[in-house]
C-alpha cells in the first residue's frame, strides 16, 4: 500500500476513504472502534499526498492505522511521522472490567471476528479485532500484562510487545511496553523499523529454541497447548528452529505476586529483591538466553472465552512474566481449535532482539500462511 502511495498509482485519501467506508459497514456489528475519526483522517491523508508529491518519501505512506484508546494518538506519532494515518481509537475495556479481557466500543461490547460470542481478548481489543477483520492493516497497542499477545492470539493475527523500558511510558510500574497488532510479519516490521530506526533485520535461523508448556507453574488445556507444539513441530522440521534433545525444563516462580504487587499501592520488597520470584526469574532467563535464541510457549493457557468471563482462570499466566522481566515477546497464530477461534504461539527473545522475533513470525507465516476470520479476506487493501 505504501509503495503504490510512493509510486503515484494509489492516493493516500482513496486508501483512507477505504478504510472508513469499511469500518461503517463493519464495526457496528464489531465493536472494533471506541471513535472514528472522519474528518481528521481525510485531512491527514490529503496532507500525506501532498508530502509525496512534494518529494518526500514516507516509508509508510497513507497506511490508515487505528490507536488503541482515545488518548492513544500520543502514542503514534513515529508513525504518523513516517505517513501513516490515524483512522480511529480502538475499543479497550470498560471501567472496572476484570482482567483485561474485553473491550468497549462505541455501539457496546467488542466482539471476536471469528466468533461473536467470544471475547477478542485485551485490553488492545479493538486494535485486534480491527485488524483481523481487515479493517486497518496495523493498530497500536499496549501491553502491561500480556494486553497486545492476548487479543493477538485469540483473534489470530501477529502481536509484538518491545523490549520494556526502551521507549517513553507513562506507566510508573515499568511494566508497560508498546506494542503492534498486524495480519503478516512484513507489516510489523515496517511497524518495528519506524519505531526503532533499524534497517531490515538479517536473521534467518536456525534458531536454537527451547519450548516449556506452562513456565514450570501454569497448567494450559490441551488444545491451545497442542496446536502450539504442533506449530512449533512445524518450524523445527522445516529448519527455521532447532530444538535441543535433552535438557532441564524451564521452570520460573510463577510472577503473579510481584506483578500484583507492583500494580498495588506498595511493592512488597519481597517481590523485587533477588530471591523474591522477579530476581530469580531474571537470573533463569539471563541464563537462558545465554545459550537459546527464542523460548517458545502458548501464549494463553485457554481459548477465547465467551462474554461472561474466564472464570477464576488467569490468561496472562503465559505472558506477564515478560512484562516483570522486560524481554520482548511476539504473538503468531498457531492454529485454529475446535471451537473455531485461533490460538497464539508465544515466542520470547532476549532483550534488544525483535528482529528474531520478526524474523520467525515471517518464517512461520511462510511455511502455512496466517488463517482469516469468516467473510474476510486476505487483502482487500489495493
Amino acid at each position: 500500500m505504501a509503495v503504490a502511495v510512493r509510486e503515484g498509482r494509489l492516493r493516500a485519501v482513496d486508501v483512507v476513504r477505504g478504510a472508513l467506508e469499511r469500518i461503517a459497514r463493519a464495526d457496528r456489528a464489531l465493536g472494533a472502534f471506541a471513535e472514528v475519526w472522519e474528518d481528521a483522517a481525510a485531512e491527514r491523508a490529503a496532507e500525506v499526498d501532498a508530502r509525496v508529491a512534494a518529494g518526500e518519501r514516507l516509508p509508510l505512506a497513507g497506511v490508515p492505522i487505528g490507536v488503541k484508546g482515545r488518548h492513544g494518538l500520543r502514542a503514534a506519532g513515529p508513525l504518523v511521522a513516517a505517513g501513516c494515518v490515524p483512522v480511529g481509537a480502538t475499543a479497550v475495556p470498560g471501567p472496572g472490567t476484570p482482567w483485561q479481557t474485553w473491550g468497549l466500543g462505541a455501539r457496546g461490547r467488542t466482539v471476536n471476528p471469528w466468533r461473536a460470542d467470544r471475547t477478542p481478548g485485551g485490553s488492545s481489543a479493538g486494535s485486534a479485532a480491527a485488524v483481523a477483520a481487515n479493517l486497518v492493516p496495523l493498530a497500536t497497542g499496549t501491553d502491561g500484562a500480556g494486553s497486545v499477545r492476548i487479543p493477538a492470539a485469540w483473534c489470530g493475527v501477529l502481536g509484538l510487545k518491545v523490549t520494556n523500558g526502551r521507549f517513553p511510558s507513562s506507566d510508573r510500574t515499568g511494566l508497560a511496553a508498546p506494542g503492534v497488532l498486524a495480519r503478516c510479519a512484513a507489516d510489523a516490521a515496517a511497524y518495528w523499523a519506524v519505531l526503532s530506526g533499524a534497517g531490515p533485520g538479517r536473521r534467518t535461523g536456525p534458531f536454537t529454541a527451547v519450548f516449556s508448556p506452562g513456565l514450570g507453574f501454569a497448567d494450559p488445556r490441551p488444545e491451545p497447548l497442542a496446536l502450539a507444539r504442533a506449530a512449533v513441530d512445524r518450524l523445527a522440521d522445516a529448519g527455521v528452529v532447532r530444538l535441543p534433545r535433552s535438557g532441564a525444563p524451564v521452570r520460573l516462580e510463577d510472577p503473579a505476586p510481584a506483578w500484583l504487587a507492583l500494580r498495588g499501592p506498595d511493592a512488597a520488597p519481597a517481590t523485587r529483591g533477588p530471591e523474591g520470584p522477579r530476581g530469580v526469574n531474571d537470573r533463569r532467563l539471563a541464563a537462558l538466553f545465554g545459550r537459546a535464541d527464542l523460548l517458545l510457549t502458548p501464549t494463553t493457557p485457554d481459548p477465547a472465552h465467551g462474554h461472561d468471563g474466564p472464570g477464576d482462570r488467569y490468561s496472562t499466566a503465559l505472558t506477564w512474566a515478560f512484562n516483570l522481566s522486560g524481554h520482548p515477546a511476539i504473538s503468531i497464530p498457531a492454529g485454529v481449535g475446535a471451537d473455531g477461534c485461533p490460538v497464539g504461539l508465544q515466542a520470547v527473545a532476549a532483550h534488544g532482539r525483535e528482529d528474531v522475533l520478526l524474523a520467525l513470525a515471517a518464517a512461520a507465516e511462510a511455511l502455512t500462511g496466517f488463517p482469516a476470520p469468516p467473510g474476510t479476506s486476505d487483502c482487500i487493501y489495493i
